[in-house]
């Protein structure tokens, strides 16, 4: 990335999870105008929101709750249909849910849930938090999301369903998932950042071998499992396909109201693509 020396680095943050490693598996490798720092998706979109960060990865959700937010990235954490890391555990059977504990690292799978639970059956469950790092035993709720590494890492128990919220929607909808997007702060001027982010996403996945192999044990996966979770649930391109599934998701959160309504998706002038026509 081309950038002043004399400039103070861009603060980029990152998720902490296994599905974000080939975003940033090079990126941290160095570029000195780059000062990256990760954290868990939610907190990043806080940080963001705040100001002490310039770009994020954050849930898809926090762009629509963040007005002025630029899209700055074409790389993107996403599905098209089962996504294995976010997953509803239930209890009893849907349709007597009345409680759902929402994994305090979510906001998109959160949001996505509740509107699945909507759409399909009609329930509006009454909603906690689960911290965390607290195992699932912990919350008393007919249903349970859990999300990222301890999501896929989770084995089967004693569950009268067990939903991947990814394949649950692709089969709703025909449409993929957007789980996270690179998204700037407003007024930020990001030139070459775009750019950068691009070409880390696209040398991280020459290199998901490497990653499964070092990440696997950490999340309780064989290397096998871990590359085929990198390798085919999950995609990192935000094509016209995502854009246009970002747009339903964004009409039925608004609809629910789980976001603003009348999300649009904007580019930020250095993100070197264009919003999708239709």
């Amino acid at each position: 990335m081309n950038r002043n020396i004399t400039a103070p680095p861009v603060r980029i943050g990152a998720v902490t999870y296994l599905n974000a490693r080939p975003l940033v598996e090079t990126l941290v490798a160095g570029d000195p105008g780059l000062d990256i720092i990760f954290d868990h998706p939610s907190r990043l979109a806080d940080a963001l929101a705040a100001g002490r960060l310039d770009v994020a990865m954050i849930p898809s959700i926090e762009y629509a709750r963040q007005p002025g937010c630029t899209i700055i990235s074409d790389a993107c954490i996403a599905c098209d249909g089962a996504v294995r890391s976010v997953k509803l555990y239930g209890r009893t059977a849907v349709e007597r849910i009345r409680t759902l504990a929402l994994d305090e690292g979510s906001r998109t799978s959160a949001a996505l849930s509740l509107i699945l639970l909507k759409e399909r059956f009609g329930i509006a469950p009454d909603t906690c938090r689960l911290p965390i790092g607290a195992p699932i035993d912990n919350a008393e709720a007919d249903a349970v999301l859990m999300i990222g590494d301890r999501g896929i890492g989770m084995a089967g128990g004693c569950f009268e369903f067990v939903w991947d919220l990814g394949e649950e929607w692709s089969s709703w909808t025909g449409l993929p998932f957007v789980f996270a997007l690179w998204i700037a702060r407003p007024g930020a001027e990001l030139p070459g950042v775009s750019a950068a982010l691009s070409r880390a996403r696209d040398a991280g996945l020459g290199c998901l071998e490497q990653i499964a192999r070092r990440e696997a044990s950490k999340v309780g996966l064989s290397e096998r499992d871990c590359l085929s979770y990198l390798r085919d649930n999950l995609k990192f391109h935000f094509g016209p396909r995502q854009q246009e599934a970002l747009r339903r998701y964004y009409d039925l959160a608004g609809r629910h109201g789980l976001a603003p309504a009348d999300v649009r998706l904007v580019f930020h002038e250095n993100a070197g693509f264009h919003e999708s026509v239709g």
